[in-house]
């Protein structure tokens, strides 16, 4: 019981460092789509 214990903490630990992790890239993505479409709105 200790074992699946402490690997499910491990394993809640893993996803939210992934989880933070992934926000990060989301949000360098979007920033990229959102100044491409204003490059876009420049004449």
């Amino acid at each position: 019981m200790q074992t699946i214990s402490k690997g499910y903490r491990g394993l809640s630990v893993l996803m939210d460092l992934n989880w933070d992790r992934a926000l990060y890239i989301c949000t360098i993505v979007l920033a990229l789509f959102a100044g491409a479409f204003v490059g876009t709105l420049q004449y």
